[in-house]
C-alpha cells in the first residue's frame, strides 16, 4: 500500500542579504517516515525546517502540505500538524516542566485535554515525570532535550521537525534520545524531518536522507547506498563536484 505525502517542498529557494542559502531545493516527507536532512555546516538543512515552519521566507518554489500549497506562518503550521523543536535545546529555564508542557500546547483550549496530553508525554519520558515541578533550568542537558521534543509534541503533530537533536549532548546521551525519536516515530506513527551531524545514529534510524551541499541536494537515498557511495566524503571534505 502506497504511503500518503504529507509534506513536501518543490523548488525552493531562500536567500540571507542577497546569498543563496538554497537554491531549487525538493525534499518530501511520506507518512510514517524518518527522513534525514545532512550535509555540512552552511549547507542550507537548518533553513529547509526553517521555510517549512515560517521562519525562513521563500524567495521562489513553495511547500505543500498533503499536496496542497500554503504559504507558511508558524501558527498556521502547527494548526496543520507540524511541530518544530529547534535546536540548541531551547525550554523556559525560569519555568518548571510541567508548564514548558503546557506552553507547548497553546492551541488547545481545553485543560482536560492538555492533561491528558502532558501523561502521555510522562508515559514517554519517565524522567520527566519526575522532575514534574522542577525548573527546566536545573535539568541536565538530556532531560532538557527530551523536555524539547515532549513539548513538540503537545500538539500531537502528524509531522515533527528536529533541528541537531543531539547537538551538545554525551554519546551515552545521544544514544537515548535517538531511541526516543525511534519510538516516537513508531509508536505515535509521527513523520520525522531531522537534521543532524550525528551519522552514525542517525543512520540507525531514518529511512531516507537528503545530502545538501551549498544550497542545492547533492544525492538522495537510503542510508545503506549513501554510505556505499562516496557522496559523504566528496560533499563533507569538500571534494563534491
Amino acid at each position: 500500500m502506497k504511503k500518503e505525502m504529507l509534506l513536501q517542498c518543490k523548488n525552493i529557494s531562500v536567500q540571507y542579504a542577497g546569498v543563496k542559502a538554497l537554491d531549487g531545493v525538493s525534499v518530501a516527507l511520506d507518512e510514517g517516515e524518518i527522513v534525514a536532512l545532512i550535509g555540512p555546516n552552511g549547507a542550507g538543512k537548518s533553513t529547509i525546517l526553517k521555510s517549512i515552519f515560517g521562519l525562513a521566507p521563500l524567495k521562489a518554489g513553495g511547500v505543500y502540505w498533503h499536496e496542497d500549497k500554503f504559504v507558511p506562518v508558524p501558527h498556521e503550521v502547527v494548526q496543520k500538524g507540524i511541530a518544530f523543536v529547534p535546536q540548541g535545546r531551547r525550554v523556559f529555564t525560569h519555568l518548571t516542566v510541567r508548564e514548558n508542557l503546557e506552553i507547548g500546547a497553546y492551541t488547545i483550549k481545553d485543560t482536560k485535554e492538555i492533561n491528558r496530553r502532558i501523561e502521555d508525554v510522562f508515559d514517554m519520558f519517565p524522567d520527566l515525570k519526575k522532575k514534574a515541578n522542577a525548573k527546566s533550568g536545573t535539568l541536565s542537558g538530556g532531560q532538557q532535550q527530551m523536555l524539547a521534543l515532549g513539548r513538540g509534541l503537545m500538539t500531537d503533530p502528524k509531522v515533527l521537525l528536529l533541528d541537531e537533536p543531539s547537538l551538545g549532548l554525551a554519546p551515552k546521551i545521544v544514544k537515548e534520545v535517538f531511541a526516543k525519536i525511534k519510538e516516537i516515530n513508531e509508536k505515535r506513527k509521527t513523520a520525522i524531518f531531522i537534521v543532524e551531524h550525528n551519522l552514525q545514529s542517525l543512520f540507525q534510524i531514518i529511512d531516507r536522507a537528503y545530502v545538501l551541499d551549498k544550497g542545492r541536494i547533492a544525492m538522495h537515498d537510503t542510508p545503506e547506498n549513501l554510505q556505499k557511495s562516496d557522496i559523504l566524503e566528496r560533499v563533507f571534505l569538500g571534494k563534491a563536484k
